[in-house]
């Protein structure tokens, strides 16, 4: 069914505002945006005048669907913390459609989100991308899976693991067992490629193909992360451990996003000469961990400065439903309103590799639209229609 919002405000990070303007799509994709763009005579139409339209946000960083808080143990499926290295987990496998939590994002203008493991472990799994409403499987609220593993330095493993009086008790143990296991991986890959050229070598003269090497599921997704198919996802608030990580990703030549980067502005240039996106937050929240003393929007706003691609996340602390305050402090903090934009919504696309779908509002993408009552960094504002895919999700 074609459907159109007509006479909206369409504020979009790549056709910036378009006053009056026109969207048509469908129950898929985005057909037309614009002042001039042409409504179907058969098109159910909302007239949003006075309104303001934008494409969903994204919450590049989250735990939604893997932690219930409200059955306490019994909903906790986000950290195997009985060993330190777990990569061929998938937090897929965890993931709980009706968590409870997840009935709060649309609230805040969001229609996806990067999901996953939490930071027990030193690798934890597989993360992955989701829209925020699905049919209650959550194979068919998939965007992106694996959208990156989940690996943690800091506080976290080493507390976890070191008072288990297993490794990694200290920072130098952490970044020990990932160098050790990025070894393994290499090793892993070679094995396969010498078997791959034994197979072809004994196909072409006839003879038995050798014995194949013995699989494993955690060196299989490691290979992927050596092949750059698929990027770390690294847990890192002290600026000491930012720079551990990108040192251990250039030794392996690896792709990297920084998850939290709290103390990020301290090291913002070596951030910014190492290329590497930054997902940062979660700001509103208490100190819960010396490593955290120094959380504050103004690192986004000083890495955002220095050329550093920036995304904002509520790390699950902040609810989702609040998730427009994260871009209306950071403006606070002095972020421009359109890199503000950016930061929830072209920018976390483009770090996770789904921007190709989502982040924008344009012709081919996904119709994932939310008309807002006023304009969204407003404190009033409110979400007065959600699309997902060009359908209208109740809101209730």
């Amino acid at each position: 069914m074609v459907k159109a919002i007509k006479n909206a405000t369409i504020l979009c990070p790549v056709n910036g505002l378009i006053e009056g303007g026109t969207i048509v799509f469908d129950d898929e994709k985005i057909h037309a945006v614009g002042k001039d763009a042409q409504i179907p005579q058969n098109a159910d139409v909302i007239d949003a005048e006075g309104k303001y339209v934008l494409p969903g946000f994204i919450d590049a960083h989250c735990h939604q669907g893997l932690f219930d808080g409200s059955i306490g143990w019994a909903g906790a499926d986000g950290n195997e913390m009985t060993a330190p290295l777990f990569p061929e987990l998938r937090g897929i496998d965890s993931f709980n459609p009706d968590e409870p939590s997840l009935k709060e994002v649309l609230r805040g203008g969001v229609t996806c989100i990067n999901t996953g493991p939490g930071s027990g472990n030193v690798i934890g799994g597989e993360a992955f991308v989701v829209k925020s409403i699905g049919s209650g499987v959550v194979d068919e609220m998939i965007v992106l899976s694996p959208s990156g593993l989940k690996i943690a330095l800091g506080e976290n493993p080493k507390r976890v693991h070191g008072n288990e009086k297993r490794t990694p008790s200290t920072r130098m143990g952490t970044a020990s067992l990932l160098r050790k296991t990025f070894t393994e991986g290499m090793n892993y890959l070679e094995e396969w490629r010498a078997y791959g050229a034994k197979a072809r070598e004994a196909k072409d003269k006839g003879e038995v193909e050798p014995k194949k090497p013995k699989r494993d599921l955690g060196m299989e997704t490691i290979a992927k992360v050596l092949k750059r198919e698929v990027p770390l996802h690294a847990h890192a608030h002290r600026a000491d451990d930012i720079a551990t990580i990108i040192r251990i990703a250039k030794e392996f030549n690896l792709r990297l996003v920084l998850i939290h980067c709290t103390e990020g502005h301290k090291i913002k240039e070596h951030i910014a000469d190492a290329d590497v996106p930054a997902v940062v937050g979660p700001t509103i929240y208490w100190v819960s961990k010396p490593e955290t003393r120094d959380r504050g929007f103004f690192t986004a706003v000083e890495l955002n400065k220095a050329g550093v691609k920036v995304a904002l996340q509520t790390d699950s602390l902040t609810p989702m439903n609040y998730f427009p305050l994260l871009p209306m402090y950071a403006i606070k903090d002095g972020m421009s309103r359109d890199d503000a934009l950016k930061c929830v919504t072209l920018n976390p696309a483009e770090i996770l590799d789904i921007d190709d779908r989502v982040g924008s509002l344009e012709p081919g993408k996904d119709a994932d639209i939310i008309v807002w009552s006023g304009h969204p960094f407003e404190f009033y504002s409110k979400v007065e229609h959600a699309f997902i895919n060009g359908k209208e999700i109740d809101l209730e």
